[in-house]
């Protein structure tokens, strides 16, 4: 009997080993990526441009342990450069540990960023069956600041302030 695939969501599903969990969780990365689009204005073009190079380099980072490397020095320099953006115009709000919040695409952005860091996690769990290429870290990592960032600089456009969180249970640097 032929194989009926509307019963299928993802052929490598079944597969024991934590790439299957590293590709779901790059999916859910580039899922909460879109659902920041229809939430940014007018204003907050420069943002919507940005995520939309970001957006295909996540799938392409899903399909780079599995398939071909797609993610190249390249990507890593562009997103580089848009990180030192975002932290140029916020300034010193990109240095402090803050509660995810403001507006609607400032939030979203902070839960993008969450997923970022879940797959950059995901990755290290393959790195511990098989060889994984250093840049996906690179890029994983560098990617989560960039959306922190991007959600600090969304807040600022808008007027909304960032509340720092102060954590009781590790000493924060004082400056």
């Amino acid at each position: 009997m032929k194989k009926d695939w509307r019963y299928s969501s993802y052929p490598f599903m079944r597969e024991k080993s934590c790439l299957v969990d590293y590709e779901i969780r790059t999916d859910s990365l580039t899922t909460s990526i879109g659902a920041v689009f229809p939430l940014l204005t007018e204003e907050e073009q420069i943002v919507k441009n940005d995520l939309c190079m970001i957006q295909p380099l996540c799938y392409h980072a899903n399909g780079s342990v599995r398939g071909k490397l797609a993610i190249m020095e390249d990507d890593l320099q562009w997103l580089s450069g848009r990180y030192d953006f975002y932290v140029e115009q916020t300034g010193e709000k990109t240095k402090q540990f803050v509660l995810p919040g403001g507006k609607e695409a400032a939030c979203a952005l902070h839960s993008a960023r969450s997923e970022a860091k879940k797959s950059y996690r995901a990755l290290h769990k393959v790195s511990e069956e098989r060889d994984v290429p250093e840049i996906l870290f690179s890029f994983l990592g560098l990617l989560a600041n960039v959306l922190f960032a991007m959600a600090v600089y969304i807040n600022q456009v808008n007027g909304i302030s960032e509340i720092p969180f102060e954590s009781k249970s590790y000493p924060m640097k004082r400056k």
